[in-house]
């Protein structure tokens, strides 16, 4: 069963100090950590979709092996993928690349910026 796109902006929302904005207007609900950007998620497509941050190698996997996953739209295509929820990407594989991609900016950060578990 596809992930939906409530279910997509839940998992973003239980990330450790995640902030939901909408920087780009109401059609894109951008979530952040400490200000920096994880997960981009467009409310009212018509293709339920995500943006997340990936590790360059990871990501080329990745797009190599589901062809519901591609370079990330207008992003930087190296670094970010979007997923299309609408395909058989298993659920736990979406949540764990939130994760993934909340965990690699987290990693980013200074220490002392980094929020607590």
């Amino acid at each position: 069963m596809p992930t939906t796109t409530e279910q997509v902006q839940a998992i973003c929302a239980e990330q450790p100090s995640a902030e939901l904005t909408f920087p780009f207007g109401l059609e894109i609900a951008v979530y952040k950590v400490r200000g920096k950007i994880f997960a981009l998620v467009p409310v009212e497509a018509e293709t339920p979709s995500v943006s997340l941050k990936a590790v360059p190698e990871h990501a080329e996997q990745l797009r190599a092996e589901h062809p519901e996953i591609t370079p990330g739209w207008h992003l930087n295509k190296r670094h970010w993928i979007t997923l299309d929820l609408s395909g058989d990407l298993p659920a736990t594989m979406v949540e764990d690349l939130v994760g993934n991609s909340y965990d690699r900016v987290v990693a980013g950060m200074p220490k002392s910026r980094r929020p607590l578990a």
